[in-house]
């Protein structure tokens, strides 16, 4: 080890001084200064830093880490094969319900729309003439069929009069009995038409039918139509994208994927270990990888019943009130929730324990100028600090840091003490 700057002066001084009782005197000097600074440890004690346990509150957290989530994730597709002509929206971008996402071609939508209000009008102009035409004309044809049946049963009584006297043959009387069959059966006839293009008749319900059909064919046409302009179910951020202007998409095939607004989660996964120290209701704080110094707070509220054998964990969601605007959908975040909390706990340094995961964990403690093994018995584990139950009083002293190279029973003095 090299002499401290101010031996060395001496030394130097030593070879400056030509008188040989001075050189002698110096060297001793010289000698016994580095013989003090070489052996002070041994003397006065490995310098070492400690630590004072104190009274404080400990709250106890079991860490883990996720991902961000919304309770569901929206998949948009088409029900069609179209091709793709406009998408108005981006990546990551916020929508609200009914904004359109994907826009396809409608050609053939639009003159299938177009063909069936066709068949809508030709319809109703069929039940126009019906009322305006068909019945007027089958009532007249009844009035004609009347008179013609009036006048074939004044016929056939003339004629049965005249056979009678013997001046009629019986083929004349045949073909008057024959005229006044043909007169009912006409009469019979005009009835039916009127009452087929009356509005309760076979011919106004099948045009009404065919109406109906014709309108059904619009609607079902208009569906399609609307079919080719996809828009948002919910409002909420896009959160994929897998399709391009030009592209001719498949029905089934996710093109976006929707992450709606509403509640965000945080799902986790959790050492079973750990699942008797969970609650519902247990509160939390998270953090986003991306931005690991800011915190916002969570609460657990899903437990799930099984286990992951796999992985021997645990999964558990915990709900954010107000996110903040930069968190994402399956952003890497990590929580700490709080399983337990005490106050007024004696508390020292988690760097200070031996041992602390064993069965028996220990610290140095400084009793006089040696350090000491002390057996002590552990609470509560919090961020950087654990609880004491055992084993040390407040207000004593600890050597700070476990990996010091501190010994039981070495000789230390203490620097820099601090407090938990």
């Amino acid at each position: 080890m090299p002499l401290p700057s101010r031996y060395k002066h001496l030394s130097e001084r030593l070879n400056a001084n030509r008188g040989p009782w001075a050189r002698r005197a110096i060297l001793a000097a010289v000698v016994l200064a580095a013989a003090g600074f070489f052996f002070r440890d041994a003397i006065l004690g490995t310098p070492v830093e400690t630590a004072t346990v104190v009274r404080g509150d400990i709250v106890q957290t079991v860490v883990a880490s996720g991902r961000v989530m919304t309770p569901q994730r929206v998949s948009v597709s088409v029900v069609s094969t179209e091709r793709v002509v406009g998408i108005p929206v981006q990546e990551g971008q916020s929508v609200k319900r009914g904004d359109v996402l994907v826009v396809l071609d409608d050609a053939d939508e639009r003159a299938a729309i177009a063909q069936a209000r066709a068949a809508v009008a030709q319809a109703e102009a069929r039940i126009r003439q019906i009322r305006e035409v068909g019945l007027p004309a089958a009532g007249q044809g009844l009035a004609v069929a009347q008179a013609n049946l009036v006048q074939a049963q004044q016929q056939w009584g003339r004629a049965q009069n005249l056979k009678a006297q013997g001046f009629l043959s019986q083929a004349a009387l045949d073909d008057a009995k024959r005229n006044l069959d043909v007169a009912q059966s006409q009469l019979g006839s005009a009835r039916l038409q009127v009452e087929s293009n009356r509005p309760a008749g076979s011919d106004f319900l099948v045009a009404q039918t065919a109406l109906a059909q014709a309108r059904a064919a619009v609607e079902a046409a208009q569906a399609r139509l609307d079919q080719t302009v996809i828009r948002a179910p919910v409002a909420g951020t896009l959160i994929g994208r897998s399709v391009e202007p030009g592209a001719v998409v498949q029905p089934g095939k996710e093109l976006m994927a929707l992450a709606p607004s509403g509640e965000t989660q945080i799902v986790v996964q959790i050492d079973e270990k750990n699942l008797s120290q969970l609650g519902l209701g247990q509160k939390a704080l998270g953090s986003a990888d991306a931005y690991p110094h800011e915190r916002f707070p969570a609460e657990l509220f899903y437990i799930n019943p099984g286990i992951d054998a796999l992985r021997g964990s645990v999964e558990v969601k915990l709900r954010i009130p107000a996110p903040p605007s930069y968190l994402r959908q399956d952003m890497t975040a990590s929580v700490d929730i709080e399983v337990g909390r005490h106050n007024n706990a004696l508390v020292i340094p988690s760097g200070a324990v031996f041992d602390a995961a064993g069965a028996q964990p220990w610290v140095l403690a400084i009793a006089g100028r040696h350090a000491v093994k002390r057996p002590i018995r552990l609470g509560f584990k919090g961020e950087g600090r654990v609880e004491v139950l055992d084993g040390l009083a407040a207000g004593d002293q600890v050597v700070a840091a476990a990996g010091a190279g501190i010994l039981p029973g070495q000789r230390v003095r203490a620097v820099g003490g601090s407090g938990s």
